[in-house]
């Protein structure tokens, strides 16, 4: 008998350990964090998850947020600071970037101004408005520079959901793919992407999970966030595989 009344379970009973790959705290560089005690407050908002293990991933995006390693590096270093004189010992922090497959973007790869996590793995995002002309180019460059790309949030590009099989081809590159948290509730993108989101799971297209929080309310989503059993089971073993690559 189909059960119209199916159990959720809370997101949040099930984060505790995670490695946030991708994430807006640094303070005072993009449109997450604008200071350190924002940034603080972020930090104990993602304890009381469990999530204490953080690579740090502000933009680059060029004419918009023309952050560089020193300056991603010197906002690391602010914030690291605050959590010693905090005493916030069990907090982990590595920096690295969401980089903006833009007309820079292939300069900076080639000039060695780009920060990728854990020195292997390079986070690439796309305009919401229209892909990126130079992506598959940038796709081959990424390789031959050695680093495996991660594409962030890719069930936000609403100009894919009607091309589904994109994904495929986009994967059939060596694309990787890591899925927002905040993609499974409707009341984070809206409910296009939430859908979207629910088959790039089901259809075993994702390979790693972030929250992508920029701001406490973004992260009280993911803490109302119920999914049903089948959600649960799909997101459990890419959070397991987001530690395994990332800790």
């Amino acid at each position: 008998m189909f059960h119209f009344f199916q159990k959720k379970y809370f997101l949040a009973d099930y984060l505790h350990g995670m490695v946030d790959i991708h994430n807006h705290i640094l303070p005072g560089i993009d449109d997450g964090a604008k200071t350190v005690e924002e940034s603080i407050d972020l930090l104990n908002g993602f304890s009381e998850l469990g999530i204490t293990s953080f690579i740090c991933t502000p933009h680059i995006m060029h004419n918009h947020y023309d952050n560089t390693p020193s300056t991603i590096l010197a906002a690391h270093k602010l914030l690291e600071k605050e959590i010693i004189s905090k005493k916030m010992e069990n907090i982990s922090l590595e920096p690295a970037a969401e980089h903006m497959v833009d007309d820079n973007f292939e300069n900076l790869l080639e000039n060695d101004q780009i920060m990728a996590l854990k020195k292997e793995y390079l986070l690439i995002e796309m305009s919401y408005l229209q892909p990126s002309l130079n992506f598959d180019a940038a796709i081959d460059k990424i390789a031959s520079h050695n680093y495996f790309p991660i594409f962030a949030h890719p069930e936000r590009y609403m100009y894919f959901h009607r091309r589904y099989k994109v994904y495929t081809s986009l994967k059939r590159q060596g694309i990787l793919f890591q899925m927002n948290l905040q993609s499974l509730s409707a009341n984070a993108y809206g409910k296009d992407v939430q859908k979207t989101a629910l088959k790039l799971l089901e259809d075993g297209l994702i390979d790693y999970v972030g929250s992508d929080v920029h701001n406490l309310r973004q992260l009280s989503l993911i803490k109302e966030t119920k999914l049903s059993k089948n959600t649960l089971n799909l997101l459990l073993p890419l959070i397991e595989n987001t530690i395994q690559t990332f800790y």
